[in-house]
């Protein structure tokens, strides 16, 4: 089952596609944009939840979109046609890696997408040369909240680490912490219900569906992780950042 629809199944009630509910994303918002006008890009926008609530926040605001994902940019331009946002806004189907624009950005966005750029570094070298010297960047990823077990590394990969040792990556690589926000257990767990349900409730309307049985046996897999493996130890935390040096 192609991995990209297991996203797009799996995230159909939670369109911000990371453990943050929507009282979250608007306050991590409403400290990233500019008050004013300004311009604001999503690396690795999904179906564009990021940037439509953006563009809806900041009346002036103009937005580009950056994602593989075919699929999903089609229904980010189908979101913003529902709310009269079409002309601010630009998607691109290409890889966010490597993407160049000719102007710097107001505010870039990568948040739950480090994976595309090997990791956190990797996420934070890539915006560099994309934002403003005066500009805010949001940046989300994972951390462990305590000591995890070799079962939570197997499923999550090696490259975390505790809380405070992710924002001392952050701060060496240049960068100042001025807001941030760390997933609530409701948060995290909601999250994960959200996902496995929804890609579980897809399988069951549709019984005739050649992806059905792949559907539930991703779902369950997945629900077993979180339940036995990492809940509990997995973390999110969400950075707004500027850099220390313009």
């Amino acid at each position: 089952m192609d991995r990209q629809l297991i996203s797009r199944l799996a995230h159909r009630h939670h369109p911000i596609a990371a453990p943050l509910s929507d009282e979250s994303v608007r306050l991590l918002l409403d400290r990233a944009l500019p008050e004013d006008g300004g311009t604001v890009l999503d690396l690795g926008c999904g179906e564009g939840a990021w940037l439509l609530r953006a563009l809806s926040a900041r009346p002036e605001l103009t937005a580009v979109g950056v994602d593989l994902d075919a699929h999903g940019l089609a229904k980010a331009r189908e979101g913003a046609e529902t709310l009269g946002l079409t002309r601010r806004i630009g998607l691109h189907h290409r890889d966010a890696q490597g993407y160049t624009a000719r102007e710097p950005f107001s505010t870039v966005l990568s948040v739950g997408a480090t994976h595309a750029f090997g990791g956190l570094a990797g996420t934070l070298a890539a915006i560099r040369p994309l934002l403003a010297a005066d500009g805010t960047a949001v940046v989300g990823d994972a951390y462990w909240r305590s000591e995890p077990g070799p079962e939570a590394v197997e499923i999550l990969g090696e490259g975390y680490t505790d809380l405070a040792g992710t924002v001392d990556r952050v701060v060496a690589d240049g960068w100042t912490p001025v807001f941030g926000h760390t997933s609530t257990e409701r948060e995290l767990d909601a999250y994960e219900w959200d996902w496995t349900g929804s890609l579980s409730a897809w399988a069951l309307d549709n019984p005739g569906h050649p992806d059905r049985a792949e559907a539930l046996r991703v779902a369950a897999e997945h629900r077993g992780e979180w339940l036995r493996g990492y809940r509990g130890v997995f973390g999110f935390v969400t950075l707004v950042l500027r850099r220390t040096e313009g």
